[in-house]
């Protein structure tokens, strides 16, 4: 069995927001499914291409001030209907995450490594920066409930990676104060 390209049921799923360019769809990348989702320009622009070859994608040219011109991509019928059959479709199986923290805990052996106690220190850190990110991404995107409604879904990834982060930050401080 062939795996499905999921990139192209995201980015119908962001384009059946509203109409976007190309770079709008990579700042969205960067900045608001980048905590589950990554995808590199290299990917984008092919995907993008392929979808309206197919027509479940079309494109239109804009006009932003009074001359840059820009590409714009809008979601077809076709393409709503992918997208709706995609949501409907049970998930595979769960992929491995690749950790890097993870992984190095995994090849230490002893709790008297000399690494372990830097390795949770670095972890803890870049954690705690990471929560600091999420939480203040909470605060500017969902400060009412009324915002949280509106992106009811977001709303939800958006809270667990919180929860997340807080979770694995309490795990790591335990574990480094039984060092």
């Amino acid at each position: 069995m062939t795996k499905e390209n999921t990139l192209q049921y995201v980015l119908l799923g962001l384009l059946a927001k509203q109409d976007l360019t190309g770079y709008d769809i990579r700042k969205i990348f960067a900045q608001e499914v980048g905590d589950f989702w990554s995808a590199r320009h290299s990917q984008v622009y092919p995907e993008l291409r392929k979808l309206e070859e197919s027509g479940q994608i079309t494109s239109y040219t804009g006009t932003v001030g009074t001359k840059l011109q820009k590409k714009y991509y809008r979601l077809a019928p076709s393409g709503r209907q992918r997208l709706r059959d995609w949501l409907a479709q049970p998930f595979g199986s769960i992929m491995p995450t690749r950790d890097e923290f993870t992984m190095k805990l995994y090849l230490i052996r002893s709790r008297k490594d000399p690494q372990l106690r830097q390795l949770f220190l670095e972890d803890i850190r870049r954690h705690e920066e990471r929560l600091s990110h999420l939480r203040l991404r909470w605060q500017l995107l969902f400060p009412n409930q009324e915002d949280r409604e509106k992106e009811y879904g977001h709303a939800l990834i958006l809270q667990e990676a919180i929860q997340r982060e807080t979770r694995k930050l309490e795990w790591e401080k335990k574990q480094l104060a039984e060092i």
